[in-house]
């Protein structure tokens, strides 16, 4: 799944915020190049596997994916799919049609970014069958919306929208049939670390107002007042990718209390490291068989600066305190 928002004035840094939507999804295609997961839709979006990863870069994002989709699957099933997913900053993400061919998807799919991202994302979809066909297999009328910046079908929703504009976002969202009664899976991956620490909070607040039965999962930096974390923000800072958020990034404490001073009734975070250790370790042996790793030691260092959080508040009482690694 992809990634960010960007989160100052500037038009400059939220165009490097936008080259990592591609460094995501380039390293994901190589990762799956190499077998450590299955996906057969990346091709349509990135072409070439690009240059040789690091294994240890290889392993991280195994373990962003797996540790993603687990928490995802989970909600879903908890829910038998009568629910809505919101994937904000989902760049070239192709978990739409991974929940098509599992038979696991929600009742409708929302996927929101940058409308310069967007439009690349709908210019593929309309010019690669692969991934249009799945799209006109789940929609019951012959016409479907789909222009420069937005898509809409019964079940997969595109909008090209900036998540600092939250009026603009919700307008958009609405248009596009959202239920904010309908439990709901918000999910976002290295996208509120771009905003300010004010603005993630209004997100999460105004999630947390909006859907009564809803769950959060966020993917993002942890641990980053230490050498480590701050050589991972001084590279980023050298592309001009300023970190707005990164004072959030401190701890697990400080990731969790983001939600719970902020409407949710519970908050959990783990750091990639433990969610690693928690993956089903018959496929993690299979995918340290693919490549040798000569430090294991960085493997862990990597991990343990980057963490997923979920958040959960359930008026339905639906059980969503029980979708957990």
């Amino acid at each position: 799944m992809a990634t960010r928002k960007a989160f100052t004035d500037s038009d400059t840094a939220d165009e490097a915020v936008r080259t990592t939507c591609d460094d995501a999804s380039v390293c994901k295609r190589f990762a799956t190049s190499k077998g450590y997961w299955k996906d057969p839709y990346i091709q349509y979006f990135v072409r070439q596997t690009g240059e040789r990863k690091a294994p240890e870069i290889n392993r991280g994002y195994y373990a962003r994916v797996r540790g993603v989709s687990h928490l995802l699957d989970a909600f879903l099933r908890q829910m038998a799919c009568n629910c809505q997913v919101i994937n904000l900053g989902a760049g070239l993400d192709t978990t739409f049609w991974r929940l098509k061919d599992e038979n696991l998807l929600p009742k409708k799919y929302f996927e929101v970014d940058f409308p310069m991202i967007v439009a690349r994302k709908i210019h593929n979809i309309k010019t690669k069958p692969p991934l249009s066909k799945p799209i006109v297999e789940t929609h019951s009328t012959d016409a479907l919306l789909i222009d420069g910046h937005s898509l809409d079908s019964d079940r997969y929703c595109i909008i090209g929208a900036d998540l600092r504009d939250l009026p603009g976002l919700e307008e958009k969202l609405k248009a596009f049939q959202l239920k904010p009664e309908l439990p709901t899976l918000l999910v976002s991956e290295c996208v509120l670390v771009y905003m300010t620490p004010e603005q993630s909070a209004t997100l999460a607040r105004w999630a947390a107002n909006t859907f009564p039965t809803a769950m959060f999962i966020n993917y993002e930096q942890v641990n980053m007042a230490d050498r480590f974390g701050q050589v991972m923000i001084e590279n980023l800072q050298r592309r001009q990718c300023n970190l707005a958020g990164v004072e959030v990034c401190r701890s697990l404490d400080s990731q969790k209390d983001r939600f719970l001073t902020t409407g949710w009734e519970r908050a959990d975070a783990l750091d990639m490291m433990a969610v690693y250790s928690a993956l089903p370790q018959d496929d993690v042996a299979r995918i340290e068989q693919l490549e040798f790793l000569d430090e294991r030691e960085l493997l862990q260092q990597l991990l343990q600066h980057y963490s997923i959080c979920w958040a959960t508040k359930d008026q339905l009482k639906l059980g969503l305190s029980g979708v957990s690694f």
